[in-house]
């Protein structure tokens, strides 16, 4: 919610136009008064009355009207009722309930992208979070089984860290494609937002799990959960981990990619995504872009007017100059009467 702050207007601006004739009727008034209070007096010779000044105490008396005059202004302008306005705009969001999947099997490891798989697509999550200000966010792992590493949330905060705690070797290895959607659709279908929305990242083909993709995919479909498909991996083949020595570390050969892409694209089609398919980091950068821009979060502008009154300040300032002129007429030029 912010403001814009207009310039200052006045309620009942007819009264303005009293200011010119009041101090017309002053200087008037002040003329007369002059006239009357000086009696005329006949001299021979008027060269010693040059030099004479008049008195401090009596100019300002003489002059005091103009203090009355500039309070009388002031009270008028207060009468007119000044107000300074400004619109007000309530902005109403509409958020996305989103949930990742993401492939955390080894072969996610792979070097086709820099560093890796996975780092690429951890990397580029973490970019669509950043960008999704108004939606609650989710994050599902799944490798040979899957469970919910962050539930929906709208604490970037929270979800960001737990991004960086995905790594391999969370979960049996395999690729469990319909047990990865299935909890991604668990963690949805109690949500009242109106747009829900999977995105589902895999390098692999369906070959663990209790839950068979399309069996999650009708799942999906059935509580308006919108699957957004991407296969991750290179063109033919890849520097992929093949084995692992006794120490723990992995031993990498070229191998085929092998992604199963008919299924992917089956799932997105049923359920109203879409497929797309990343052969390296710049890729998988621009799906995601593509993919904000087709859920864009829905946000409502309402704009409302307000006023506030600001003769208070004129009023007092009245109050203050009228103070010193009745200080001034009865204190400190009394003497000159």
């Amino acid at each position: 919610m912010f403001s814009h702050w207009s310039e200052i207007y006045f309620v009942h601006k007819w009264v303005l136009w009293l200011i010119p004739e009041v101090w017309l009727l002053g200087g008037v008034w002040w003329y007369f008064f002059r006239t009357k209070s000086h009696a005329p007096l006949t001299v021979s010779d008027t060269r010693a009355l040059q030099t004479e000044r008049t008195p401090l105490k009596g100019l300002i008396k003489e002059n005091l009207i103009v203090l009355r005059l500039v309070a009388c202004s002031l009270l008028l302008v207060a009468l007119a009722r000044p107000q300074t306005s400004y619109d007000e705009e309530k902005i109403t969001t509409e958020g996305i309930d989103i949930v990742m999947a993401v492939d955390v099997s080894t072969s996610m490891l792979a070097k086709d992208f820099k560093p890796n798989r996975l780092a690429a697509a951890k990397k580029e999550a973490m970019s669509f979070i950043d960008a999704r200000q108004h939606d609650r966010i989710g994050l599902v792992v799944f490798a040979g089984e899957s469970f919910t590493q962050c539930p929906v949330t709208v604490d970037r905060n929270v979800i960001k860290q737990q991004l960086t705690q995905i790594k391999n070797g969370l979960l049996e290895d395999g690729t469990a494609i319909g047990m990865g959607l299935a909890t991604s659709v668990q963690r949805l279908k109690e949500s009242d937002s109106k747009s829900k929305v999977v995105v589902l990242m895999t390098d692999g083909v369906n070959n663990k799990g209790l839950v068979d993709p399309m069996t999650a995919a009708d799942l999906a479909l059935q509580y308006n959960v919108r699957v957004y498909t991407i296969g991750v991996g290179n063109n033919g083949q890849a520097e992929t981990p093949v084995a692992m020595r006794p120490d723990g570390s992995l031993v990498f050969a070229m191998a085929d990619v092998q992604i199963d892409e008919p299924l992917l694209k089956e799932i997105a089609k049923k359920t109203g995504g879409q497929y797309f398919r990343a052969n390296n980091n710049s890729k998988l950068k621009e799906i995601y872009e593509q993919i904000d821009k087709l859920e864009k979060t829905k946000i409502e502008l309402s704009t409302y007017e307000r006023s506030s009154d600001k003769f208070h300040a004129f009023a007092l300032l009245a109050g203050m100059v009228l103070l010193v002129e009745i200080l001034l007429r009865y204190g400190l030029v009394r003497s000159a009467t």
